[in-house]
């Protein structure tokens, strides 16, 4: 397993459980105490992380402790969709005057179960992860990270070995379609693909990007990694890069907006912004 992949997961993972969706959302029924557990053991597993995946090259018990939390740890990232899509659906709903009928199903009665289950389910969870957090006979070091000291990202490209690639055919296509039925030439589509980290969002859109109905439908095709350096000036510098396959020297914001609207204008193009991750809202 790559070095820092682990670590990544998560982060990831904290991220959502400490997002504004989680903050502000309407939480009941032990569901936020037991995300508070879920967040302590998480951020307990990621401080002797770094350690693990140093010496699991030399380690065999090291090695399977490593698999056992990946599994978990993706099996949080499910639960952590689940999670959030059933927020984000009756957030919907509660702003839907004309749902009267699909809210019936988000009745008083059915939040009680639905916390109910989705409480026991993190708890399954978090206690799989004690339990893999525990279970070890081998010593690890704890290694907090200084912010900004340690970037363990790595700048995603476009590029995939297909072949490799299983069980995305169906996701593939439906992102495609949408991309390639868009009949309005005047305005920009916006598709945008979710989920914490590790559930395959970089792979699928290699996927689609790299897709020959997609090199065929548009005549240029850019590809960024955005990560955590969200500023306006360094994005649009590598948007142009990208399209340009040459270094810009020095220009200020106002020359970048006019080079890349010389450059993609008339041109019906696509656009990918990997690894958009930042939570300040007012940086969007």
């Amino acid at each position: 397993m790559a070095e820092g992949i682990l670590f990544s997961i998560a982060r990831k993972i904290l991220e959502g459980l400490g997002s504004s969706t989680v903050r502000e959302g309407k939480l009941a029924w032990g569901v936020k105490g037991e995300i508070k557990k879920l967040e302590s053991t998480v951020n307990t597993i990621k401080l002797v992380i770094l350690d693990a995946e140093e010496q699991h090259s030399k380690n065999r018990e090291v090695t399977d402790w490593i698999q056992r939390l990946k599994d978990a740890f993706y099996d949080a990232n499910d639960l952590l969709d689940d999670f959030f899509t059933q927020l984000r659906r009756g957030e919907v709903l509660s702003r839907n005057k004309l749902a009267n009928k699909v809210r019936i199903f988000f009745s008083k009665s059915n939040q009680i179960a639905n916390s109910l289950r989705m409480a026991h389910k993190i708890k399954t969870i978090r206690e799989k992860l004690d339990e893999i957090k525990n279970d070890r006979q081998f010593h690890l070091s704890e290694r907090p990270i200084e912010k900004g000291v340690i970037n363990i990202e790595k700048e995603t490209h476009s590029f995939i070995c297909v072949e490799t690639v299983i069980g995305r055919d169906d996701d593939k296509s439906n992102v495609i379609r949408l991309l390639l039925d868009s009949n309005d030439d005047k305005n920009v589509l916006v598709v945008t693909i979710v989920g914490l980290g590790g559930v395959g969002k970089t792979t699928l859109a290699q996927l689609v990007y790299n897709d020959e109905n997609i090199i065929n439908h548009f005549e240029l095709r850019m590809w960024v990694c955005v990560s955590d350096d969200f500023t306006m000036k360094i994005i649009v510098e590598k948007i142009i890069k990208s399209a340009t396959r040459k270094e810009l020297g020095n220009f200020h914001l106002n020359e970048l907006q006019q080079f890349l609207r010389k450059e993609i204008d008339g041109k019906r193009y696509l656009l990918v912004l990997d690894d958009v991750w930042n939570e300040n809202h007012n940086k969007y």
